[in-house]
C-alpha cells in the first residue's frame, strides 16, 4: 500500500467516525480536513502540518488532560503546533498500530465541548 493509499484511507475512517455525530460537516484544506460543528472546529485531521511528517487527529481535551496523555504515552500523544497550548491534543495516525476506538473516545469528548447544547441532547438520547 504506498503512503497516498494509507493517507486517504485513514481519512475515509476518521471521517466515519467524525460524521457519524450528529450535524458535522467535513472540511478538505489540501492535505488536511477540518471537522465542524456549528461552524466550529471540534477535530483537525492534519498530514505533514508544517513539515513535522506527522500524521495525526488532534482534537479538543479537557483542562490538563492533553499534558497528561503526552506524559503517558510520547509516541502515540503530542502537542500539536499553535493550539497545542490552548488546550488541544494530538494523536498520531502513522504508528503502526492505532487504537479507533481511542480515536473515537477523543474525537467524541472535543465533540461534546464543541457542539451546542441541542445537538448534546440528541446524543443522550441516542
Amino acid at each position: 500500500m504506498t503512503d497516498a493509499t494509507r493517507d486517504i484511507e485513514r481519512l475515509k475512517k476518521l471521517s466515519v467516525v467524525c460524521l457519524a455525530l450528529p450535524e458535522a460537516v467535513r472540511e478538505d484544506q489540501g492535505s488536511h480536513a477540518s471537522f465542524r460543528v456549528a461552524k466550529k472546529v471540534f477535530a483537525y485531521y492534519l498530514n505533514d502540518h508544517h513539515s513535522d511528517g506527522i500524521v495525526s487527529i488532534c482534537c479538543k481535551a479537557l483542562p490538563g488532560d492533553n499534558e497528561r496523555l503526552i506524559a503517558s504515552n510520547p509516541r502515540k500523544f503530542y502537542m500539536p503546533a499553535y493550539i497545542g497550548p490552548r488546550g488541544w491534543v494530538g494523536l498520531r495516525l502513522d504508528r503502526p498500530t492505532v487504537d479507533w476506538s481511542e480515536v473515537k473516545e477523543l474525537v467524541h469528548g472535543s465533540y461534546m465541548q464543541t457542539a451546542p447544547k441541542r445537538l448534546l441532547k440528541l446524543l443522550e438520547q441516542a
